[in-house]
């Protein structure tokens, strides 16, 4: 249903394919259950329409890993890609979730994975001669902390600098954060975001973004506090860092300035063990 009007899924992959229309830019229902429903739209098999969220915003992963990967390809379909999915490349090795072209590929990543897993896909994507994009499911999405778990999904570009990509079936959209940066000493990360509709409209948008980057502020006072407390609390940090201080003969206000004052980037150390580290090194 469209408007209170029964519609044909061949009809509208019409429009859609005419660009008489945007993919799933206006909202369908199911007229038996009343629900949300997208419509798919493939070059292999005949467009229909598919429930959205059957689960409601309680989507297991497997229906989330689904709907997701079902919604990109319909949007890159429709872009112009001859996306296909669940398409096995070395050997039979791995199987890409969406491959948009012959050496271009997304993943769709809800559940959790390991460092080493991923490290075993990617490599066989690099075998391949595919690039391979990560897009991330809920359980993956960026807050204000950077779990050591999401390390692996970043990706970094000269225009959007350190980036994430993440993917939600339920508002239709792909989400990029960008300009990504690390406190000096915290886990908080500091980003700007972007939302991009699940059509070939958004998918376009995507791929020519050119964005303002932002400066980021610091409060050196609170991150020279959040250090204190850390040795204080006998933390991993802490106690690597003040073992540190102590090997320098030195005290957290011997440290330079600059340690508290720096924004970092992803996966890099803290400000100060990375200072105290290279005055060891110099020492030596």
């Amino acid at each position: 249903m469209l408007n209170k009007k029964l519609v044909l899924a061949v009809n509208e992959a019409y429009l859609v394919r005419n660009n008489k229309k945007q993919l799933n830019g206006q909202h369908y229902y199911c007229p038996h259950c009343k629900k949300r429903v997208i419509l798919i739209v493939s070059q292999q098999k005949s467009a229909f329409f598919k429930h959205l969220n059957h689960y409601g915003n309680f989507m297991g992963e497997k229906e989330e890993h689904h709907s997701s990967k079902m919604a990109l390809k319909a949007a890159l379909t429709a872009a112009g890609f001859n996306a296909q999915v669940e398409v096995p490349l070395a050997a039979g090795q791995i199987r890409a979730d969406i491959l948009a072209s012959s050496n271009l590929a997304f993943e769709i990543q809800c559940a959790p994975l390991s460092k080493a897993e991923y490290n075993h896909r990617h490599a066989l994507y690099k075998k391949e001669n595919v690039k391979d994009i990560w897009i991330v499911g809920k359980r993956h999405f960026l807050r204000q902390k950077i779990k050591k778990t999401q390390l692996i999904f970043f990706r970094r570009n000269q225009l959007w600098r350190e980036y994430y990509l993440e993917i939600d079936p339920i508002k239709q959209i792909l989400r990029l954060k960008y300009n990504i940066l690390l406190e000096p000493l915290t886990n908080k990360v500091h980003y700007q975001q972007i939302n991009f509709s699940l059509d070939e409209v958004g998918i376009q948008n995507f791929w020519k973004f050119k964005p303002i980057l932002h400066h980021y502020h610091i409060n050196p006072v609170k991150q020279k506090q959040y250090l204190q407390l850390q040795i204080r609390q006998k933390s991993i940090k802490g106690i690597r860092i003040a073992k540190l201080l102590y090997e320098q003969k030195m005290t957290i206000d011997n440290l330079s300035s600059s340690v508290f004052k720096h924004f970092r980037e992803i996966g890099s150390l803290d400000t100060a063990t990375d200072y105290l580290l290279k005055l060891s090194a110099n020492d030596s």
